[in-house]
């Protein structure tokens, strides 16, 4: 099944700056072969259901083997069977949308 997550891992006990875990996360996700889209909070990632969501576990090993004691993630999940859809697709469809008006 085809999902679109959008991610927040928050590494507790690291202290302020959360950037380098980022960085390590977005690293794993690339390196499973997914194309992470990086927010301000947060990232969006798609790709069959298994993949993405063995790389959320794979963030979370990572991050802990940085050093963080303690994790706390928030994740949006979408799926649809009606039809195709990706991340582009909803960004577009939004933009499209936008022109219309203009």
């Amino acid at each position: 099944m085809h999902v679109i997550v959008d991610l927040m891992l928050i590494p507790l006990g690291t202290g302020v700056s959360l950037s380098p875990y980022v960085a390590a996360c977005e690293r794993t996700l690339t390196a499973a072969g997914l194309k992470p889209v990086l927010h301000a909070n947060g990232t969006n990632v798609e790709g069959d259901w298994d993949a993405v969501f063995a790389a959320v576990r794979r963030c979370h090993e990572v991050v802990h083997q940085m050093g963080a004691p303690r994790i706390s993630t928030l994740i949006k999940v979408g799926t649809r069977t009606d039809r195709p859809q990706t991340m582009q697709d909803k960004v577009e469809s939004v933009l499209k949308q936008l022109a219309a008006e203009a």
